[in-house]
């Protein structure tokens, strides 16, 4: 049964059917190997596309932007001061003027709540490009770069998050792991665990696929894991609880020593960037400086062998533009 995802959003991969997300990635592989020959297509052209920012990117803002442009299509940026979207004009008000300018919208923010509405009452498919509780876009990266990388389908797969499994990175890969049949491991403090809401809903999705989602605080957990990926111990907005999340977050910094305990020497390791590996940010320096170190990966590990965290943030561009080219 052919696949037709024409005027639908892309808001989180649990409003997707396996089929969708399976033809999201072959659409993906196709149109990277077709801008590694060199051809520039018109799969975008006549588009005008916008993107809301009222969260900072690189990869985000310049996948889009480079994607859009490889089909065709045209992008307008507009970040918080560029815009009147909830100061002086309602997100309603504003939604349902875009959409009559714009084709498509791309939202990077905080509520997820926004960028639903802005689906509601723009009449356009929308793209979140990160909330506060998901991250879609990456996730696709993420499976692109495995199905790269590792020797087996996704459904054969154990990918391990270390850290915080309450942030929307480790949210969105459960999401995507129910939707691939994948066995997730979030690992981390119980402190630090998913609400009962957000298990029984992802689980709920895993039957149907046969993916594992477990949770473990206990390290040795990691063996047999064919991916490791970590994220920041403290997103934007949320640099005073650095010092909490150190002392909760320290033994699961992913080090060689837990590459190792995987047995896995073919084993890869995902960050969706920026991360602290060493101490050449600001904000890592001022820490250390402070008795804080905020490192949620060893350099040994982010310059190893392992890594493919390079390869994972090109692909962001290519699963954007499937996912663009899909929907428009």
């Amino acid at each position: 049964m052919a696949v037709n995802l024409k005027g639908r959003s892309f808001l989180t991969l649990m409003d997707f059917s396996v089929a969708e997300v399976r033809h999201l990635l072959d659409l993906s592989h196709e149109l990277k190997a077709k801008k590694a020959k060199g051809v520039h297509g018109g799969l975008l052209k006549g588009k005008n596309i916008v993107l809301l920012f009222e969260k900072t990117s690189t990869r985000t803002r310049c996948a889009f932007e480079v994607a859009a442009l490889d089909e065709g299509g045209h992008v307008t940026f507009l970040d918080s001061a560029s815009s009147q979207m909830g100061k002086k004009e309602s997100l309603e008000d504003s939604a349902k003027v875009l959409g009559r300018f714009f084709d498509g919208i791309e939202y990077r923010g905080f509520k997820q709540e926004v960028v639903e509405d802005l689906a509601k009452f723009s009449g356009v498919p929308v793209w979140n490009g990160l909330t506060d509780v998901d991250h879609p876009t990456q996730v696709l990266a993420d499976f692109l770069t495995i199905e790269e990388h590792v020797a087996k389908p996704l459904k054969k797969v154990k990918l391990v998050f270390a850290g915080d499994i309450r942030n929307n990175m480790a949210y969105a890969l459960m999401y995507g792991a129910a939707k691939t049949g994948m066995h997730f491991l979030g690992l981390g403090p119980r402190s630090l665990y998913p609400s009962e809401e957000i298990l029984t809903r992802v689980r709920e999705a895993a039957r149907l696929t046969g993916a594992q989602i477990e949770l473990s605080d206990d390290i040795n957990a990691v063996q047999g894991a064919d991916v490791i990926y970590t994220d920041v111990w403290a997103s934007m907005g949320e640099e005073a609880q650095i010092p909490e999340r150190v002392l909760l977050l320290t033994p699961y910094k992913v080090t060689m020593e837990m590459v190792q305990k995987t047995g896995n020497p073919d084993l890869i390791f995902l960050h969706c960037l920026p991360a602290f590996h060493d101490f050449e940010t600001r904000l890592a320096k001022d820490m250390k400086d402070k008795g804080y170190d905020i490192r949620e990966v060893t350099d040994e590990v982010f310059r190893s062998k392992h890594s493919v965290v390079f390869d994972q943030a090109e692909n962001r561009m290519h699963t954007i533009k499937a996912i663009m080219v899909a929907t428009l």
